[in-house]
């Protein structure tokens, strides 16, 4: 090969010479800095077997690998264009960015976004345009049988683990939280000092692996349990079935993250991979769940208890409903999270493959619930790539009742979707273990930043909703979004799915689509 003659000259023909005419002329064996180097680097090259392209290719094959380890930045900073980011475009980055910081988020010349493409969405304005009330940026989570209900913002910090995140950004996360009066989720991690440090409300996530909560052999110790779920700031706690980016997988830490502090905040060993398992031990089905719910709800002295989890086989969600009607007992809330929600670390298969999509989970868990006439007793929150007030009203319309940003929050607090955030070496300090990275996140800037972002995707939320001729959320019916199809018409989501009626599921009519899933759904087993 041409790359392999070249290197045979430059090594045995040029060096030696080099050398020779060092011998009447000493300058030239400056030379050396470059050919010695060379002639060692590609001997090295040709001798392993490592990498194919280096054997082919001595030396120069090098430079294929460095161009593969700076493309994701090239890529993002010089291919991209505005709208073709993943996952998160550099539209609603940008905006994050301008409302953390509290510049102007407008935009001038009109969209850049192809609104004849197929799957965009929109909202129905109207020409009656209303003023939405403060009022609407809180409902009360707490259903009849709770008995401490909280108050809580619309839009909440989604799951975020100490472990994943660093510590100034747990801390930066829950300042913003205390000062913009909304909630701050734990992750499946556990409850850290770092949660504590800034006096935000909690809503604490109990994962399989009860971190914060467990037994020195990995189950549920209620005791522990107890003891923290009784603390003030604790607003309400999460059972953490599945999450939309691993479904049926257990939570993922790196070792490289599992640092002296987390290990204690765990309970595991020291940089080892903490893979939670993908199942709880605590209780076993539709009905163990419920009692489990009720377990925790007596032990928090009647604090909101829910579970998240992402839809996959219809039937096994409906299992849980027959097991609420069965058993009574009730969760306060259910999340639910989207297969497009993101994580700091899973398998490629199951982020890419497994799932229901946030609008297709929303729609069917808000059929399920009012089919089994209970709607009105549950909060649904959701989560997957909110970011916008847009985002937010179209989630409500489909039949949420809060909404849960993870990524977005993480782009207020200084997240520049580098896309390193299993590897520890996160540039920004948000997503690392690594002390001298994580020291770049200023507490008491981005705390501002999260809450500016928090507040001004309120408003804009509320300025949507009042476009829409809408006072209040409960008015959103699905027939207000409206989505490009196929065949190069807009359809409403009223048109493109069915919608139960109050207690349909509970009749002897019940719809076709939904009533094989019904059948096959026992409350005793997934």
């Amino acid at each position: 090969m041409i790359v392999r003659r070249l290197y045979y000259i430059l090594s045995y023909v040029c060096l030696p010479l080099t050398l020779l005419w060092g011998f009447f002329w000493p300058p030239a064996y400056w030379l050396l800095i470059v050919l010695v180097p060379y002639a060692v680097i590609g001997l090295y090259d040709m001798l392993t077997t490592k990498h194919n392209v280096l054997n082919n290719y001595p030396v120069l094959g090098h430079f294929r690998y460095m161009l593969e380890f700076v493309s994701p930045e090239i890529r993002q900073y010089f291919v991209e264009t505005n709208e073709s980011g993943r996952p998160f475009n550099r539209i609603i980055r940008g905006l994050v960015y301008s409302r953390a910081k509290g510049q102007v988020d407008t935009q001038a010349f009109g969209t850049q976004y192809d609104i004849m493409t197929v799957g965009y969405h929109r909202a129905n304005h109207s020409l009656a345009p209303k003023d939405v009330p403060e009022s609407e940026e809180r409902v009360t989570l707490g259903g009849p049988q709770c008995k401490q209900p909280y108050s809580a913002s619309r839009l909440n910090v989604s799951a975020m683990s100490f472990g994943a995140l660093s510590a100034n950004a747990i801390r930066a996360l829950n300042g913003g939280a205390k000062d913009g009066g909304f909630a701050h989720n734990t992750g499946e991690g556990g409850l850290s000092p770092h949660h504590l440090a800034e006096g935000g409300d909690i809503i604490w996530q109990i994962g399989t692996g009860y971190f914060g909560c467990r037994t020195h052999e990995g189950g549920f110790d209620k005791d522990k349990f107890a003891e923290k779920a009784r603390n003030p700031v604790v607003k309400a706690i999460e059972i953490k079935l599945s999450q939309g980016a691993k479904p049926s997988h257990g939570g993922v830490l790196p070792a490289a993250k599992v640092d002296q502090e987390i290990a204690d905040i765990r309970g595991v060993p020291l940089h080892r991979d903490v893979i939670s398992p993908p199942i709880h031990s605590a209780f076993d089905g539709p009905t163990g769940l419920l009692e489990f719910v009720q377990h925790l709800r007596d032990m928090s002295e009647g604090k909101p208890i829910g579970f998240k989890l992402c839809i996959g086989r219809p039937s096994e969600f409906m299992a849980i409903c027959k097991a609420m009607l069965e058993t009574e007992i009730l969760p306060d809330f259910i999340t639910i999270d989207g297969s497009e929600g993101g994580t700091g670390a899973a398998p490629v298969e199951f982020t890419n493959r497994l799932g229901m999509p946030l609008n297709e989970a929303l729609i069917f868990v808000n059929n399920c619930l009012r089919g089994i006439g209970l709607r009105d007793k549950i909060r649904i929150i959701c989560s997957g790539k909110v970011a916008t007030g847009y985002d937010m009203v179209e989630k409500f319309a489909l039949g949420a009742d809060m909404c849960n940003a993870a990524r977005a929050m993480m782009f207020a607090v200084g997240c520049i979707q580098a896309l390193h955030c299993n590897t520890n070496r996160c540039p920004s300090g948000v997503a690392t273990q690594d002390p001298v990275r994580g020291r770049a996140v200023n507490v008491p800037q981005k705390r501002q930043r999260v809450h500016r972002y928090h507040d001004a995707t309120l408003e804009s939320f509320r300025e949507l909703l009042g476009a829409m001729g809408k006072s209040t959320v409960s008015e959103l019916r699905p027939s207000d979004i409206r989505r490009r199809t196929a065949d190069e018409r807009e359809r409403s989501y009223g048109e493109l799915y069915t919608f139960l009626e109050e207690g349909a599921l509970l009749t002897e009519s019940i719809p076709a689509e939904f009533k094989t899933d019904w059948d096959m759904a026992q409350a005793s087993r997934f």
